[in-house]
């Protein structure tokens, strides 16, 4: 092992950086749908090794860099299918999207490389202030820029008990044991594995021992439907195929037996909001007599133009609306186009095309409390990636619903990271999710994170479901990422300390 580290810390040149987006690509293999945690701990020793062997913080920058465009290519390829729904529109932006979004996101991974380099020295202290650092830039990635905290390394563990854990404290401190536990094995010594393993088994027999603690059912059950119509993004929006889409969801909605409430996806309605009563009334009928909550668009006046939103309504037995919430986290370049002004002034048609529309946010989280459904809180698409925004000013709710359209994912790795994304909510909040997808998947997921019922990708039916019964308030629920902020400013406290005194001892006197 010494004589590999050192090989590894000796490398130069176009071998240093391609061994690094090698391990940087595969460490994406930790991430679902593969879920193989056991790549991390295969990984990152010899990304601290390459750190090792760096000749100044800019050759860390450059290192981290690599390692970090090479994952997020990796991990993110799927971002380039949005762009391919109209691909002689939109097709030639797609390879520039992937680069943009993964050289982009490689910036959060290059900062700690070539802080931990510059500052600290080869040994333990490295690797825990580059654990510390990364885990920072993470927490400020669901932050920065509207935040995009996409497949952060606590999300390794989601088919493991490990990530019950972040009941206690969230996917960032996750995050942060798991690469404190991955990076330790780079000393070559059986004291930092034994501590590596140590943090891994306690995390699993906690989930464990929390996985074991039974679920009452509720009381009075509730009954869910939620509907998965399979349309073919490319095809949703076409005159033609909109009555046959409406049709489809009228048809799985009416199955007999009906259910207390019937989820429909992300704009499932062809129409929006305020323009066809009569058709909310028969889509309100179809549901009867249980309620019906569906995505849909709408639209109200503004100074000089008109103002969008993406919705999500609750329908009363007449088809009138009494519940609206509109989505707050809206997707850049997907549902607005930051800085639109400058970007419309650059003359690209397809980008003019982009700045020529786009939704306005709601006002934030709202929890959502009408007679005959249990109070709940929506989310519209990729609004359950963020950890931070499920804090409604109403209170804390009985379940989590979310409605999306994964049609935009394609059919490779988007759905499935973003499903479990959504399942890691609920075992934050301790709170059962429901999940309507347009083409899957759509699942009940317990407060545990369990899959109770689903159906999966590109399947037309429905999931009918019992809605489980909520868990007490857990500590992340009412602390946040307190326990991160702690631990991060602990360890970077402790080792500038250590770096300090290690250093005045070394002066001459």
């Amino acid at each position: 092992m010494d004589r590999l580290s050192r090989r590894v810390a000796a490398l130069a040149g176009a071998r240093r950086y391609a061994l690094a987006g090698a391990l940087g690509a595969a460490t994406a293999l930790a991430q679902p749908p593969v879920s193989w945690p056991v790549v991390l701990f295969l990984a990152l020793p010899p990304l601290a090794w390459l750190l090792d062997g760096a000749r100044s913080w800019r050759g860390a920058l450059l290192l981290g860099w690599v390692t970090g465009a090479a994952h997020f290519a990796a991990a993110l390829f799927w971002i380039v299918d949005p762009f391919l729904v109209e691909p002689e529109i939109f097709g030639w932006m797609a390879p520039f999207a992937l680069a943009g979004m993964a050289g982009g996101l490689a910036l959060f991974w290059a900062m700690p490389f070539a802080l931990a380099r510059g500052v600290w020295p080869a040994g333990l202290r490295r690797l825990l202030a580059l654990a510390a650092l990364w885990a920072l830039a993470d927490l400020a990635r669901a932050y920065v820029l509207t935040g995009f905290p996409w497949g952060l390394p606590a999300y390794a563990w989601v088919e493991t008990p490990v990530i019950q854990t972040v009941a206690l404290f969230g996917p960032h401190m996750l995050g942060l044991l798991t690469l404190v536990a991955a990076l330790l094995p780079a000393r070559r010594s059986w004291r930092a594995a034994s501590v590596a393993l140590a943090l891994v088994a306690a995390g699993w027999g906690y989930g464990a021992w929390r996985l074991s603690q039974p679920l009452p059912p509720r009381q009075p059950a509730v009954t869910v439907r939620l509907v998965q119509p399979d349309a073919d993004q490319a095809l949703k929006w076409q005159p033609g195929m909109a009555q046959t889409l409406f049709d489809r969801h009228l048809a799985l909605t009416r199955a007999e037996p009906r259910a207390d409430i019937t989820v429909w996806s992300e704009t499932a309605a062809p129409f929006l909001l305020d323009d066809r009563p009569d058709l909310l009334a028969e889509s309100a009928a179809a549901a009867a007599p249980g309620t019906l909550i569906l995505g849909i668009e709408r639209s109200e006046p503004a100074p000089g133009n008109e103002r969008w939103f993406n919705s999500l309504a609750v329908l009363d037995h007449d088809g009138r609306p009494v519940a609206v919430y509109d989505k707050h986290h809206l997707v850049p370049f997907g549902e607005y186009v930051p800085l639109s002004g400058l970007v419309a002034r650059l003359g690209v048609p397809a980008l003019t095309t982009l700045t020529g529309g786009g939704f306005t946010p709601g006002d934030g989280p709202h929890r959502i409390t009408v007679p005959g459904v249990p109070p709940f809180l929506p989310l519209i698409c990729y609004e359950a990636i963020f950890p931070q925004g499920l804090r409604a000013p109403e209170g804390r709710s009985e379940w989590l619903l979310q409605i999306t359209n994964d049609a935009w994912f394609g059919e490779a790795s988007g759905p499935y990271q973003h499903f479990a994304q959504a399942r890691v909510r609920a075992i934050e909040q301790g709170l059962p999710l429901a999940r309507a997808a347009n083409t899957g998947i759509s699942a009940m997921v317990d407060p545990y994170g369990r899959v109770v019922a689903s159906l999966d990708l590109g399947e037309m039916g429905v999931v009918d479901t019992t809605l489980p019964s909520s868990l007490p308030p857990t500590p992340y629920t009412l602390l946040g990422d307190l326990f991160v902020l702690i631990a991060i400013a602990s360890i970077l406290g402790l080792t500038l300390i250590n770096l300090y005194h290690g250093n005045a001892l070394r002066a001459p006197r």
